[in-house]
């Protein structure tokens, strides 16, 4: 990718009034809501009755997954392949949970559910800690080593900022829909999916209201963002896949390993590159909104495709 072009990405600002900002972080609770909806305060419990699946879920997405994201962006930075505002934004990515539509995918391809949900509960629950701390200890990492060679300014990455805006966009919601759930079972049976299906189609939304007036910057990109977030999700997928395989999990765990890796809640990161002020610091910084915008596209694109392929395999051991 030559420096031109990393410039025109980088370039791609979105401007939002208070009020629009306000409107994001609503949909972001809402959405949220919709997700813990699904989860039971048993499910945290019966974590300790068969916990190696799961550790080895939470090793794949709260700790590998960051961990190997910020290798790759490091490596292709120092390569001149991506400049280090995209980096930021893969790293970004990576902090954050899994996706709600994991549940789904890995009921199409026969994956053990039950892992599934738990997984995406306690990796939600862990965000409200996890997310900040990742994106500032990796961010923080590849900055030191990647960035500053490339001879940017320097930039704090606001942790408590962060901390304290994912705890309200995603604290008190998750907390809501845990007692939903747990309380008003029928309530939440009924709001569960159709809030999931709507959550994808509110993401949608946002990233074409917010390309909209930069589509010539984002038709010039799209094809080197592309490859980036394609590399990307393979090292995703390759990990749960590599990590189950390593620990000789049953084969539907595998999958579901796989999955939930692969599939990450970048609409909160969206949310925290439009929705707040957290990063307006930093210099032009659209290189990390297209890397989360395609991201959210992309991981559809990439758990059909794989849950499809579990689909037809006979393997079930």
């Amino acid at each position: 990718m030559t420096q031109e072009t990393m410039q025109i990405i980088d370039s791609i600002k979105v401007d939002l009034n208070a009020g629009g900002m306000n409107t994001i972080n609503i949909i972001l609770a809402f959405v949220m809501y919709g997700v813990a909806l699904g989860i039971k305060p048993r499910i945290f419990v019966d974590v300790f009755k068969k916990p190696k699946s799961v550790l080895l879920g939470m090793l794949c997405q709260l700790v590998l997954l960051p961990a190997f994201t910020c290798g790759l962006a490091i490596l292709l930075t120092l390569a001149g392949w991506i400049s280090p505002m995209m980096g930021m934004g893969m790293i970004l990515v990576a902090a954050c949970p899994g996706g709600n539509i994991s549940n789904f995918m890995s009921s199409l391809g026969k994956a053990n559910i039950e892992l599934s949900v738990s997984l995406t509960a306690i990796s939600t629950a862990l965000a409200v800690f996890l997310t900040p701390f990742n994106f500032w200890c990796w961010g923080t990492v590849y900055m030191d080593t990647a960035a500053v060679s490339a001879d940017i300014p320097r930039l704090v990455i606001p942790l408590m900022d962060v901390f304290k805006t994912i705890f309200i966009l995603l604290g008190i919601p998750l907390l809501l829909g845990i007692a939903t759930s747990q309380w008003l079972p029928k309530v939440a049976d009924v709001l569960k999916k159709p809030l999931q299906w709507l959550s994808i189609v509110i993401f949608i939304a946002m990233v074409v209201l917010s390309f909209s007036s930069n589509i010539n910057a984002f038709l010039v990109s799209i094809k080197y963002i592309f490859i980036v977030v394609l590399i990307h999700n393979l090292l995703a997928l390759s990990i749960g896949y590599g990590v189950g395989s390593m620990f000789k999990v049953p084969f539907r765990d595998r999958r579901t390993l796989t999955i939930e890796t692969g599939i990450q809640n970048s609409g909160l990161g969206l949310v925290l590159l439009l929705g707040t002020s957290i990063f307006a610091k930093f210099p032009a910084h659209g290189g990390m909104l297209v890397i989360t915008a395609w991201w959210g596209i992309w991981h559809i694109i990439s758990g059909l495709t794989v849950a499809t392929l579990f689909n037809r395999s006979k393997r079930n051991a």
